[in-house]
C-alpha cells in the first residue's frame, strides 16, 4: 500500500499489534476491537462502544490510553483518518476480493453477512429514538429536500419519488457541480433537509449544509463516519453501517431505513397518503384504464 490513507490505517493496526502483548488480558480484547470494529468506535460513546465489545466503559478509556492515546477523542482521530481516506474504488475492490477471493457463494456469505449486521445495528435502542425524531423532523416540513450524489443519488431520488407519492412535497438534490444550485434554489424556511452522505466533506455537502443554516432548515444526516465533521450543523443523525472500511461500501442499510422511512410518514401523514396515492391511481389510470381497478385504500401498497 502506498497510500497516505494507507499508511495511516498500517500506523494505526500496527500501533495496537505493538502494543497488545504487554496489555491485560481485558484490554487486549478491547484493543482488537478497535481494529476490527472501526466504524464503530468512531460512531459511539464509550459506554456503546462498552455494550457492543462486553466490556466496561471504563475499559475502553483505559485501552485508549494503553496504546499511548491521551483520549478516546485522540484515538478516534486516527480512526477518522482510516475512514475519510481517498482510496480508489480499485483498492477498495482489491481489499475485498483479498477477503471474499473469486468464489461466488463465498461473495454472497460475505455480502449477506454485511447486511446482516447492518440489520443489527438499525434495530438497537438508541436508532430507534433517533429514527423517531429524524421522522418528526420530515413530517412536520413543508418540504423535503434529500441530498445524495452518485449511488447516494439514486436513492435520493427513490425518497423523493416515495415521499411524493404519499403526499409530502419532497424533491432531490441529487447533481454533483454548478447544477447542484438550480435544485438549492428552492430551499426555504419551514423545509427539512435529509442527507445522504459520507466522509471526506466535499464540497457539494458543504454547501447544502451552509445553505440550510442560513434558512433554519433541520438537517436530518444518514451516514457511517460524517457525523463527526458536521455535528455542528445536523438536527438528527441516523449511522447507517456501509460494511468493513477500505473495502466496496454497501448501502443495504441506508435503503431500509429510507423504506422504513417511507412507512412511518405514510402514517403521519394519514388521510393524505391515501388520498395522494388515489390521485396517483386516478392519473395512472387515465394513462392506461388497468391502472384504475387496483385501487389504493385497502390493495395498494404506498411502495407499488
Amino acid at each position: 500500500m502506498t497510500s497516505d490513507d494507507s499508511d495511516r490505517q498500517i500506523a494505526f493496526d500496527d500501533r495496537v499489534e505493538a502494543s497488545l502483548e504487554a496489555l491485560p488480558p481485558a484490554e487486549q480484547r478491547m484493543a482488537r476491537f478497535f481494529v476490527s470494529q472501526k466504524q464503530a468506535v468512531l460512531l459511539g460513546s464509550a459506554a456503546e462502544i462498552a455494550a457492543l465489545a462486553g466490556a466496561s466503559d471504563a475499559t475502553v478509556v483505559r485501552t485508549a490510553r494503553s496504546l499511548g492515546f491521551d483520549s478516546l477523542s485522540a484515538l478516534r482521530q486516527m480512526l477518522l483518518a482510516d475512514l475519510t481516506g481517498t482510496a480508489s474504488p480499485g483498492r477498495r475492490l482489491a481489499s475485498t476480493l483479498q477477503e471474499t477471493g473469486s468464489d461466488s457463494a463465498s461473495a454472497l456469505r460475505h455480502v449477506v453477512g454485511l447486511h446482516e449486521n447492518a440489520l443489527e445495528a438499525l434495530k438497537r435502542p438508541e436508532m430507534e429514538a433517533a429514527f423517531a425524531g429524524a421522522i418528526d423532523i420530515l413530517a412536520a416540513a413543508r418540504r423535503r429536500h434529500i441530498f445524495g450524489i452518485g449511488p447516494s443519488g439514486a436513492m435520493a431520488e427513490y425518497a423523493a419519488l416515495q415521499f411524493n407519492r404519499i403526499g409530502l412535497p419532497s424533491s432531490a438534490l441529487s447533481v454533483p457541480g454548478v447544477a447542484l444550485a438550480d435544485r438549492l434554489l428552492w430551499l426555504e424556511s419551514g423545509d427539512a433537509v435529509l442527507m445522504l452522505a459520507y466522509a471526506p466533506l466535499y464540497r457539494e455537502v458543504e454547501i447544502v449544509l451552509d445553505q440550510a443554516g442560513l434558512h433554519e432548515v433541520p438537517v436530518v444526516l444518514i451516514s457511517d463516519n460524517l457525523g463527526p465533521l458536521v455535528s455542528d450543523k445536523i438536527a438528527a443523525t441516523l449511522p447507517a453501517p456501509r460494511g468493513k472500511a477500505d473495502h466496496l461500501a454497501t448501502h443495504g442499510g441506508t435503503m431500509v431505513l429510507i423504506e422504513a422511512m417511507i412507512i412511518a410518514l405514510a402514517a403521519k401523514a394519514g388521510e393524505t397518503a391515501f388520498d395522494s396515492l388515489d390521485r396517483l391511481s386516478s392519473l395512472r389510470g387515465a394513462i392506461d384504464k388497468a391502472w384504475v381497478k387496483r385501487g389504493t385504500r385497502k390493495k395498494q401498497s404506498p411502495l407499488t
